[in-house]
């Protein structure tokens, strides 16, 4: 288990995180350092608590926002994929179609060339 020293609102707080994950944490916690910040820059003091509440519902309310986008996508990411799958199966039932086609199609013509090779054309 890694720790990091993370600053916010002028305090640091160690925390422990996954190893490989400290720079992770360290940008999450410059982030919410930095809503604090813009906060405090247009309330005010308003208190450490308050300021850290509202930036909290700020990144909860970026986070729905954000779910809300990705199901979106989702959706129409599935709705793409069934128009692709019935585009690929309407192409199958073409091949198909045109194979048996062109396989009769063959068969005429040498039923044809039979013919006019017994009437001796």
């Amino acid at each position: 288990m890694a720790h990091v020293s993370v600053t916010i609102a002028g305090r640091a707080y160690r925390m422990a995180c996954d190893e490989g994950q400290e720079e992770h944490l360290l940008g999450l916690g410059r982030q919410l350092d930095a809503k604090i910040d813009a906060l405090r820059s247009s309330f005010g003091e308003i208190g450490d608590m308050r300021l850290a509440v509202m930036a909290g519902i700020m990144v909860a309310d970026e986070l729905a926002e954000m779910q809300r986008r990705a199901a979106t996508l989702q959706h129409d990411l599935d709705e793409l994929r069934q128009t692709r799958d019935n585009a690929l199966q309407r192409e199958q039932q073409t091949q198909m179609r045109v194979t048996q086609a062109l396989t009769d199609a063959a068969v005429r013509v040498e039923k044809l060339i039979d013919s006019l090779s017994k009437t001796g054309v």
